[in-house]
């Protein structure tokens, strides 16, 4: 098992457990890869490893090569080694263990002859016993990533930018991108993903916002509000975001667009896509741009775009204002700077589009002096309208750093108008509406209702009989 080592330095210790070999055992996994290794090239590029077969294949070896004649080798050792032996073949080497680590948010090979760091999801940066010694051993790890997922890292694509089979984001470099010999960084996929209940557990959002937000976006059929999620790097926009889309109406089509598949969302009508690089003869390649055209023909209910960062913008736009619903995420600093970077090359999204926005969602990533950083959502801006070719914004929660809790402090919001003139309902049912949709997540609050089946279920309960489960809420207290 590995160990958290809290020392008194600045940087506390990542312990790696390590395979032990013994002298005939590492012979004997040299002689197994190289068998591997001729089986693949038998095989051609579309080798797949069959990992019960494999298995076999690997006892089958041992009992053939190991002498019983002391009878000190059992069929017990034989069973232990041939799942070490096959855990070193198809793994990831010296960081395996870290990529199923699910505490672990980062995982970060700066070169060669330097500690590997890791992000802990609680005790943030770590440093960790694992030093890469040898390029080609690290060399081959980035190889092994980049076959797996139909790439190629060489001198004319030094760059690999792509993810695994378990949806963990990498990026990797070698010489002369890296000076220092080739880098490897892999953002961890999360297997039991955040929810909103989840992040109202951790303070990101309040009950009140997310109740706020699942009328809006649900729009009580009249009108799905749209919205950007804007933060830095690492601020939590992706996380966020998926957690919100468990707020959309389960009637919904869904589109989600991205350049590495990081969504998760739990409704049953979502088509996912994925941008494409060029090939080596620079043909092939489906830009964010082009994604998003597409879906305009496959007769979306609401386009979710994971990151806006050029031309799809204006595409993007276009459809919001055509009756699409739409969400994305953004790099910024804050809702004016939002607007700023959505206006400017190279989004160049014309102002008088921009209203299609409802909201501009603001996260960030605050740092205590420990090291340790925590999520919140620092503000939610309302685009109102344009008054002399300037958008205009109306702030409708702030984070408060001083209680540490999100606030409401707006004295209206032009969303629930919108969606009380159209629906026919007065603006005192909405409010009332929030204040039971409210009660709905608090409920599973307080019951741990936190998985994301769990509480798709319940969201999909309110949809179909709200009474019922507002009645049940009380009775159980």
């Amino acid at each position: 098992m590995n160990e958290i080592i809290e020392n008194n330095s600045l940087i506390p210790t990542y312990e790696v457990f390590k395979q032990k070999y013994t002298p005939e055992e590492k012979l004997l996994l040299k002689e197994l890869r190289e068998n591997l290794v001729d089986l693949a090239i038998s095989s051609g590029e579309n080798f797949q490893i069959n990992e019960t077969k494999l298995l076999n294949d690997i006892k089958n070896f041992l009992f053939s090569r190991l002498s019983f004649d002391s009878g000190s080798i059992s069929k017990e050792y034989i069973d232990s080694l041939s799942k070490k032996l096959l855990q070193n073949i198809i793994g990831y080497g010296q960081i395996d263990s870290l990529i199923h680590d699910d505490d672990l948010e980062e995982i970060m090979v700066i070169g060669l002859n330097k500690p590997v760091f890791v992000y802990h999801r609680k005790y943030g940066m770590m440093k960790t016993n694992i030093v890469y010694k040898n390029e080609d051993e690290l060399t081959e790890l980035i190889d092994l990533m980049a076959r797996q997922i139909n790439r190629r890292i060489d001198q004319e694509s030094p760059i690999l930018d792509g993810r695994l089979k378990d949806g963990s984001r990498i990026n990797a470099t070698i010489p002369p991108v890296s000076a220092d010999g080739p880098s490897l960084t892999i953002r961890k996929f999360r297997r039991d993903p955040l929810t909103i209940i989840d992040l109202i557990n951790f303070n990101t959002i309040s009950t009140e916002l997310a109740a706020f937000f699942w009328l809006c976006f649900d729009g009580l059929g009249v009108k799905s509000a749209n919205a950007i999620i804007s933060g830095g790097t690492s601020s939590g926009k992706t996380t966020t975001l998926n957690a919100l889309t468990a707020l959309i109406n389960p009637k919904e089509r869904i589109i989600t667009i991205e350049d590495t598949l990081e969504l998760q969302i739990p409704h049953e009508h979502v088509i996912r896509m994925e941008t494409r690089p060029s090939n080596t003869e620079n043909r092939g390649e489906l830009t964010m741009n082009d994604l998003v055209k597409n879906s305009l023909r496959q007769r979306p209910d609401r386009i979710i775009v994971g990151e806006v960062r050029a031309s799809e913008a204006i595409t993007l736009f276009t459809a919001l204002n055509t009756g699409h619903s739409g969400f994305g995420t953004l790099h910024s600093n804050d809702a004016r700077e939002t607007i700023t970077r959505l206006t400017n090359e190279p989004m160049s999204v014309p102002e008088i589009m921009i209203t299609a926005i409802d909201f501009i969602i603001m996260q960030n990533r605050i740092y205590k002096p420990n090291g340790v950083s925590y999520r919140r959502i620092s503000e939610v801006a309302e685009v109102v309208g344009i008054e002399e070719g300037t958008v205009q914004l109306n702030k409708i929660f702030e984070w408060n750093p001083e209680n540490d809790k999100i606030e409401n402090i707006s004295i209206a919001s032009k969303t629930l108008s919108e969606i009380a003139k159209l629906s026919g309902r007065p603006l005192n049912d909405l409010y009332k509406e929030i204040g039971n949709r409210q009660l709905v997540l608090q409920h599973m609050v307080n019951q741990n209702i936190r998985s994301v089946n769990e509480v798709k279920s319940v969201l999909e309960l309110y949809y179909e009989n709200p009474q019922k489960v507002l009645n049940q809420i009380i009775l159980n207290g």
